[in-house]
């Protein structure tokens, strides 16, 4: 009852600290960005420093440095942020992005900070504009052009580095729209979806009527008017001597939508963009007659078009020619003029939910050896229906495409669980065959330490209970734990269980290194290693350990919240299956120790230091079910069951300590066997007559 209400206050005051802020000084900041550069007074509205480079007799502006913790505290698996110093210059562009503190898990200790140093560099030269993907295979060289970057993973800490990803590009869009100029947000994963299943039958005569494909008419005279009072008025002889005929007419549409693209394209053309487009991916078909063209003659088909910008919220979005011979349903509709189809990969964020802003920008020339170029631009706003499209819910979705990634993972693990819960629930079949039982129990966990453990990296522990309340204590969200899919799935399967079976289902069936624990122990009977069996009260002092370890964990998150990650280090699931036993050698002595003691001491870690399992056996006490079997005579007189529980979790009177089974069913093959039951061998013997041979 006394760890129960001490870890009851724990959870109760976890909203006492405030969260944090940034931590460089002005000096600080010199020191790592000295002359040329000028580092100007921070801002009193926005926690930004303003970046000067002298240029002749004026200070330049360069950019702005600000800490990413002040915009965007993105919990890391420790419930702290990565702090991060970035240098944005003045074109949204990264100058410099430093780590100025960490408690990712896997970086302490683990694969060290030279990982994620080499990961923080790549950023450098990428401007917010483009769209970052984070490769899980190394690449042979960066690239950083185009509207799709893609940077080099870091293996064994995937969760991690999306989540400061997101840290970093957050921060740095919040100062972007406060000091640069952006405008609105271009989430890949906020941005409206098109509704592929609607698929309406229209003419170009409704399509037209209807906005679907937008006609716009620029005259001679609009374009006249366009440079007047500019340097370029009156060069135009034509259209000043006819200022009513057509300079272009325009006709545009979003021709991915399904409604629009199979009414406005015959069947084969349609299929061909279809074939042509990936996932997300959007495409602008552009119909366009009179004098005037979105190309200029000297355009190279397949790239950006040099006359026709297209914009969303201020922000400009490439679009790329796809180079498509494509045809009109109803060709007579139009007459005979010129066409191209643009395309816009999903990467560079357009939202259907918005209005497309196309700027059609019109160039004269002044002058005969070395002419004067004078531009003006012409725009157009299209606007897709809302019908057309679903806006997605939620605030901060940038972890969905972490588990469409995964998908295939989790659906293995989920299967699992389901295997595993059916098990369970049919335990006397499962255990009536104590054979078939024992091919089942070491098939499940093998499928647990290789799958969940070392491929899918499902290791649970304490560290996830202490990056949830110092995430509260703080005041900062719990998105960060949906960068880990694998680890939610399994927390769900975890809470069921708490709930029907209590501890044993995680700590005796789905933790890695528990299941690399069992087989340690298999493997020291098979090697004929000498067996510790601790007595009855040293063995209930010595579970007592774990309590006393978890409480200390749990306490400097309050009281020492640097010390934390470092206590968590009494767990080897990072050494062992995380990393793979690849750390530094106390670490990786301290494991094998750990093995070593587990061939000889069924289980040790998990029965006397394990403190995520002394959290789960307190959440355990509040199971509905107390399930394993019972007779009236076990441990009165029967003994048998206490004796062959390597756990050590049967009571002298026979009852179970759920909070120290660890569900291994060894119990309830016995309580089925009429060969190792000693009541049903009682019972068995009763049944059997006994024949009297005549003398």
């Amino acid at each position: 009852m006394i760890r129960l209400l001490l870890v009851a206050l724990c959870f109760c005051i976890v909203a006492l600290a405030p969260a944090r802020a940034g931590v460089m000084t002005h000096a600080q900041l010199e020191q790592k960005f000295p002359a040329p550069l000028m580092i100007g007074q921070k801002d009193t509205t926005v926690p930004v420093w303003p970046v000067f480079k002298q240029n002749a007799t004026a200070n330049e502006l360069v950019g702005y440095l600000f800490e990413s913790i002040d915009f965007a505290s993105v919990p890391g698996f420790s419930g702290t942020p990565v702090n991060l110093l970035v240098a944005l210059d003045a074109r949204g562009v990264f100058m410099d992005v430093q780590v100025i503190s960490h408690h990712e898990p896997v970086f302490l200790e683990g694969l060290g900070e030279g990982p994620l140093h080499k990961f923080v560099n790549q950023y450098r030269g990428i401007s917010l504009k483009q769209n970052v993907a984070i490769d899980t295979a190394p690449r042979d060289r960066a690239d950083k052009s185009g509207g799709n970057v893609h940077i080099d993973g870091v293996a064994k800490a995937t969760a991690s580095v999306r989540i400061i990803n997101q840290s970093l590009l957050s921060a740095a869009l919040k100062v972007a729209r406060k000091k640069l100029g952006y405008a609105g947000t271009r989430d890949p994963d906020q941005i409206a979806r098109i509704r592929e299943e609607l698929a309406e039958s229209l003419d170009i005569r409704a399509l037209t009527a209807n906005g679907l494909f937008k006609r716009v008419v620029f005259s001679n005279g609009d374009v006249e008017n366009g440079f007047a009072g500019t340097a370029g008025a009156g060069l135009d002889a034509e259209a000043l001597a006819r200022p009513d005929d057509a300079f272009i007419e325009l006709q545009v549409g979003l021709v991915s939508v399904p409604s629009i693209g199979r009414s406005l394209l015959d069947d084969a053309s349609w299929q061909r963009l279809k074939g042509r487009l990936e996932e997300g991916d959007h495409a602008v078909l552009v119909w366009w007659n009179g004098r005037y063209g979105p190309v200029s003659g000297s355009f190279v088909a397949g790239t950006v078009p040099d006359r026709l910008i297209l914009s969303q919220e201020g922000l400009p979005i490439e679009m790329r020619d796809l180079n498509l011979d494509l045809k009109l349903r109803d060709a007579d509709a139009l007459p005979p003029a010129s066409m191209k189809v643009f395309r816009i990969i999903s990467q560079a964020g357009l939202d259907p939910a918005q209005a497309l802003d196309l700027s059609l920008r019109v160039t004269r020339l002044k002058g005969m050896i070395y002419p004067e170029r004078i531009g003006q631009d012409f725009a157009m706003r299209y606007r897709l229906p809302e019908r057309f499209y679903i806006v997605p819910a939620g605030d901060n979705k940038s972890w969905l495409p972490v588990w469409k990634q995964r998908w295939w993972e989790l659906a293995i693990v989920l299967a699992g669980l389901i295997v595993l819960f059916l098990a369970l629930a049919r335990q006397k079949s499962l255990a009536q065959d104590g054979r078939r039982f024992g091919w089942f129990r070491t098939a499940y966990l093998g499928f647990t330490l290789f799958f969940l453990g070392w491929f899918a990296q499902g290791q649970l522990s304490i560290v996830n209970i202490t990056g949830v309340i110092q995430a509260i204590k703080d005041g900062r969200g719990l998105d960060f734990m949906l960068y880990d899919p694998v680890s939610i799935v399994l927390w769900c399967g975890v809470l069921v269980s708490l709930l029907i079976w209590g501890r044993g289902t995680f700590c005796g069936w789905l933790c890695p290194f528990g299941a690399l624990q069992e087989f340690a122990a298999r493997l020291g009977k098979w090697l004929k290693l000498p067996q510790i069996r601790v007595r009855a009260a040293l063995d209930a002092r010595l579970k007592l350990l774990k309590y006393l370890v978890l409480a200390v964990i749990l306490g400097s998150v309050f009281v020492a919240p640097s010390l934390t990650d470092k206590l968590a280090e009494v767990e080897p699931f990072k050494t062992v299956i995380t990393l793979n036993f690849v750390r530094s050698w106390p670490f990786v002595l301290y494991a094998a120790g750990l093995l070593l003691a587990s061939a000889v001491c069924y289980k040790f870690f998990c029965r006397y230091l394990c403190p995520f399992g002394a959290g789960l056996a307190v959440l355990g006490r509040f199971r509905l079910l107390a399930w394993l079997p019972r007779r009236a005579q076990c441990g009165q007189p029967c003994q048998t069951c206490r004796y062959r529980c390597d756990y050590e979790a049967i009571r002298p009177d026979g009852t179970i300590r759920y909070d120290e089974c660890f569900q291994c069913m060894d119990c309830v093959v016995i309580y089925q066997s009429d060969e190792k039951c000693a009541p049903l061998i009682l019972e068995k013997k009763r049944r059997v007559p006994i024949s009297i041979r005549a003398a």
